[in-house]
């Protein structure tokens, strides 16, 4: 791994770990080898571990104080980055802070990059590469809901479900390789079975995860639904009753909707991103036909996605010709939920139908009838119900991973069915093992811990 990446060549680094502005206190952390001698420097006396000292601080080049407050001191490897570590809480106006890190660059330390303390402690082995990505996203939380799901993560559950994982391939992965490396002790895991039963517990338990981590994926980033239908379907209309205000113009002309709009909004403290899109008809002038370019382009990335009919046109939605061109461009697995709209002019009472794998909710986006239903329907997807139990929060890097690693289990387990290649299964299972540890970072890339350090906060 990369020298510089691992922060080991002795360098002692400063920031200041409060957010720009003013307040009442704001904070420098200073992390390394001479972080207790920089202190010493700048307080003028031997901080003792874990002790709250009130003092003076001063610059290496003046008599005179800067300013007064509290000196921290917690020796490593007993401290967040493992290293030692320094903090002075001072005044929390913008000056007094930058002359306090200019003083501890006076005494020897180095201004730190973005998210370097929390790298320190990622090497040092204080904290794994989820949970250093959950103190962001704990630090960027929206909600409630994501803030106490990103919490878990921190406390380490996202990560023991991922060694769970790695425990039970690294055990199939050892079988396998002792039948290859051990012909003489006759172990036929194939036809036994064992392998194929073990693969299967395996896959199962990947498809649990995946599922926590799409939901917790979810609640830190928000849900992407996209609103699509023909023109004049009620669209705007149903926008603007979610968001509850004005966002769209609304018309009986129809194809009045010609851009993407979005709104964002939370049902329940859960973030919800809303994209309305132009009517989607053959026979559409130049000027909607972009529109209509752009509601695909939006369609193809959603994580859920409204059809909207006209209840009074389309007594059968679930029979609409926009389904089927969905089901063709759409990624698979992608939810869809059918509206049937204006309720209150077709007579149909607000209901919620399931029909088969489809759901199908009437309302009138007019009269906000049935639109607690459509709510409802929405927090359950982007699973509401277990937020109180071991939700935790994920990036979508993990899911990747997640997918990958799955992957490669369904590939070995089709190379053993078919051919009985053991070798290759436990090279898949090796490649999955992989895939999963890049979630910890126990595998991982200069390249990839580069990117996610780089998005955190100085002095994080």
């Amino acid at each position: 791994m990369n020298q510089d990446l691992l922060s080991l060549d002795g360098d002692t680094i400063a920031a200041v770990a409060t957010p720009p502005g003013r307040g009442g206190i704001g904070i420098v952390r200073i992390s390394g080898p001479a972080a207790a001698a920089i202190g010493r420097c700048l307080c003028h006396l031997k901080l003792r571990p874990r002790y709250a000292h009130y003092c003076a601080f001063y610059s290496p080049q003046e008599a005179e104080a800067l300013d007064s407050g509290i000196a921290l001191f917690f020796p490593g490897p007993h401290s967040f980055t493992g290293e030692d570590i320094v903090e002075l809480q001072a005044h929390g106006g913008p000056v007094i802070l930058d002359m306090l890190l200019q003083a501890c660059c006076l005494a020897g330390a180095r201004t730190a990059r973005a998210g370097e303390f929390s790298e320190r402690a990622f090497l040092n082995g204080k904290i794994d590469l989820a949970q250093a990505e959950a103190i962001a996203d704990l630090i960027n939380s929206t909600t409630a809901a994501a803030a106490r799901s990103a919490n878990r993560s921190l406390q380490g559950v996202f990560s023991r479900e991922i060694d769970k994982l790695v425990a039970a391939v690294t055990e199939l992965r050892v079988y396998v390789e002792a039948a290859i490396d051990f012909p003489e002790e006759e172990i036929d895991f194939i036809a036994a079975g064992q392998v194929l039963e073990q693969l299967q517990d395996i896959v199962e338990q990947h498809d649990r995860v995946i599922a926590s981590a799409t939901q917790g994926s979810l609640l830190r980033e928000g849900m992407k639904l996209v609103i699509a239908g023909k023109p004049n379907a009620g669209k705007s209309s149903l926008l603007n009753t979610l968001s509850g205000q004005e966002t769209a113009i609304v018309t009986p002309i129809a194809g009045t909707t010609r851009d993407v709009l979005r709104e964002q909004i939370q049902i329940d403290g859960m973030p919800l991103h809303i994209v309305d899109t132009a009517g989607l008809r053959e026979d559409a002038v130049e000027i909607e036909q972009e529109g209509i370019r752009r509601a695909w382009q939006e369609l193809e990335s959603a994580d859920h996605v409204l059809v909207v009919s006209d209840g009074q046109l389309e007594l059968n939605p679930d029979a609409s010709p926009i389904l089927e061109q969905l089901g063709k461009r759409l990624p698979e697995g992608t939810p869809v939920t059918l509206v049937s709209n204006k309720c209150d002019l077709s007579g149909v009472a607000p209901q919620l139908e399931q029909r088969g794998d489809s759901t199908l909710i009437y309302l009138s986006a007019k009269t906000g009838a049935g639109i607690e239903l459509l709510r409802e329907h929405l927090k359950q997807a982007m699973g509401y119900h277990s937020i109180e139990g071991s939700q935790f929060s994920a990036r979508r890097r993990h899911l990747e991973a997640l997918r990958e690693a799955r992957q490669y289990l369904l590939q070995g387990r089709a190379q053993l069915i078919e051919s009985g290649a053991g070798e290759l299964l436990a090279e898949d299972l090796r490649m999955s093992q992989n895939s999963l540890s890049a979630i910890t970072g126990t595998f991982s890339s200069d390249d990839l811990l580069g990117e996610i350090f780089s998005s955190f906060c100085i002095g994080k």
